[in-house]
């Protein structure tokens, strides 16, 4: 059990990435903090736990919100003790070419990607730093890189490699793991959400983008998340690793 008796926090996690990794998380033994705006989808994730023997809370509300934030660390420790791993994985996307963009648009992904991964570091970060232990993991894209009709989901990001890389200088002398993934084209429910023939245009095209031909799934993150949570990554900080198929190879 790689994660035994660890306490961790996954924001966005009422569906797709989030919630793989939180099942993931709990087969490896943690407890796990389970948030989402969408209180049904974050009460199945904690149902499903549950179901298969786990332990798991939910905090309803938006990463925008420090209360709610500061919320699930206090929840985390009031009902499994204290928090070891925090994943930032809670994130929009309100895509736009830059000269159609609103600032509405723009307003909306900073307060999610940006600031809402800030207050979970800081939120996190402080118990971490005072207990001499944590693992912080924060969830890019390869958007970061730039991607046309995304300015404001590449920038927050980019931005989030950034505060990455800060925060593991900052707290690496505290025993503090600071990383980031940078998923690729993930196979979730945005994703299958799209236009039907997006789909097919973007599944044609897939092997001229992906090296390995094909889309990823929550399992891959999950895995490499269960990776940087556990102590097997005891010596890796400030890293941001792409889990993209080499998409951007």
């Amino acid at each position: 059990m790689r994660l035994k008796d660890k306490v961790a926090i996954v924001t966005g996690s009422g569906r797709g990435i989030g919630e793989g990794i939180v099942m993931r998380f709990v087969e490896e033994g943690a407890k796990v903090v389970v948030n989402d705006v969408n209180e049904a989808d974050a009460k199945s994730v904690v149902d499903k736990v549950k179901a298969q023997g786990g332990s798991a809370v939910a905090v309803i509300g938006s990463v925008t919100s420090r209360e709610t934030v500061q919320k699930m660390v206090d929840t985390a420790i009031q009902e499994f003790g204290t928090v070891d791993i925090i994943v930032n994985n809670a994130g929009i996307t309100r895509d736009s070419m830059m000269h159609k963009m609103t600032d509405e648009q723009w307003d909306q992904v900073v307060a999610i990607n940006l600031t809402g991964v800030f207050y979970g570091m800081q939120c996190a970060g402080r118990i971490m730093r005072e207990k001499g232990y944590g693992k912080i993991i924060n969830v890019s894209s390869t958007s970061a890189l730039g991607n046309a009709g995304q300015l404001n989901y590449s920038a927050t990001k980019a931005g989030v490699i950034g505060m990455t890389k800060t925060a593991a200088k900052e707290m690496g002398a505290k025993n503090v793991n600071v990383n980031a993934i940078a998923p690729g084209m993930i196979w979730t429910d945005m994703m299958k959400s799209m236009p039907p023939e997006t789909i097919k245009q973007m599944d044609a095209m897939l092997p001229f983008l992906v090296p390995m031909n094909r889309k990823g799934s929550p399992l891959d993150i999950a895995n490499l998340a269960l990776f940087l949570a556990s102590d097997e990554s005891s010596f890796i900080t400030g890293q941001v690793i792409f889990c993209d198929g080499g998409m951007k190879i």
